[in-house]
């Protein structure tokens, strides 16, 4: 009982428990979505026919723009590389640049956000213009000004993908700081926590005992919202030749505006994979992300609990000893079957 209860209460989990309907449908889907893509992303190695700068196998060339056959089940690129390769390596570069970019908003924004919601003072008023001031510059300008400056718009696997990481950081940083400092501000109000000034608690207890534990119960809906944002900026820089090197990791704009030419003369693997793989990938993660984010919603979730506790009303016996039942015809298909009440409904003994 222990272990189910504490299951239980995980987010993701606790948010599929509670749904139902088309809620439950969406936020399946987007878990199954989501769950594949990271599953692709760990066993890349394993699942990938080849490798993602691959042009050859043992003495034989693959071949430029070779449609999909036996030895290539997606065709070839412009490049004379595999397309089903890069798109299984490209989903472990998606996933690297997520987890990089996200642990860094989470650390730095909650942080902030922590400090300035309980300091309050000067230093908050500093940080909320500066956050403000962040948040309204372009996601993707500022990953291609990144880009440029930390690798001249062409760089490696890390360097590219800390680029990437690095500028989506700083986008994502105010969204986490004005959560946290908000929830940070409510909660410092409250009574436990002068009941903890009072005896004398260290304020970096206080902060990371009380306040920070109870300010965080929003961040999973946040990440995946954020996670789709990123993979999207990714495919930005490398759609804008921003991105990363084909000989140094796969990414999937890149290969996106390599294969633009090809669109335009009737050849469509290059380009309908790595499309199709950005969709599905956003696609899973946003579902998921939605879905989390209206159970979050208590008019929602007590609009639901309106439904089922009618429905077992409904089902509920009010007449002592007995049940409602109607027959095939309805309310009116009762009459000569019984003894009917002052409502036209039947009561069997």
């Amino acid at each position: 009982m222990a272990r189910r209860l504490s299951w239980g209460r995980l987010p993701v989990v606790h948010q599929l428990r509670q749904s139902v309907g088309l809620q439950r449908g969406m936020l399946v889907a987007g878990l199954v979505v989501t769950a594949l893509f990271l599953l692709t992303a760990l066993a890349a190695p394993w699942l990938a026919p080849y490798g993602f700068s691959q042009l050859r196998s043992g003495d034989v060339l693959f071949g430029a723009q070779q449609p999909p056959s036996a030895e290539h089940l997606l065709g070839t690129t412009v490049g004379g590389y595999d397309v089903l390769s890069r798109v299984i390596w490209g989903a472990r570069t998606a996933a690297l640049v997520i987890v990089v970019a996200i642990a860094a908003s989470i650390v730095i924004g909650v942080l902030l956000g922590l400090v300035s919601g309980y300091f309050g003072g000067w230093l908050d008023r500093v940080l909320v213009v500066v956050c403000d001031a962040v948040y309204a510059f372009p996601s993707l300008l500022l990953a291609i000004l990144l880009a440029i400056v930390i690798s001249g718009g062409q760089s490696d696997l890390w360097g590219g993908i800390l680029a990437a990481a690095f500028s989506i950081t700083v986008v994502f940083i105010p969204q986490y700081f004005r959560v946290i400092r908000a929830e940070t501000v409510r909660i410092k109000a409250e009574a436990f926590i002068d009941s903890a000034r009072v005896i004398g608690t260290p304020h970096r207890r206080i902060m990371g005992r009380h306040v920070l534990r109870n300010a965080t119960r929003t961040l999973p809906l946040i990440v995946t919202l954020n996670a789709s944002e990123a993979i999207l900026t990714l495919a930005g820089l490398g759609f804008l030749g921003f991105g990363i090197e084909p000989t140094a990791a796969a990414e999937w704009g890149y290969d996106l505006n390599k294969s633009l030419s090809d669109v335009t003369s009737g050849i469509w693997w290059t380009a309908l994979f790595p499309g199709l793989a950005i969709v599905l990938a956003v696609l899973g993660i946003t579902l998921v992300g939605e879905s989390l984010n209206d159970l979050a919603d208590p008019r929602l979730r007590s609009r639901r609990a309106a439904a089922v506790g009618a429905g077992e009303v409904a089902e509920t016996s009010v007449v002592p000893g007995g049940t409602l039942a109607a027959g095939p015809a309805g309310l009116g298909g009762l009459e000569g079957s019984g003894t009917l009440g002052d409502e036209g409904i039947e009561v069997r003994p």
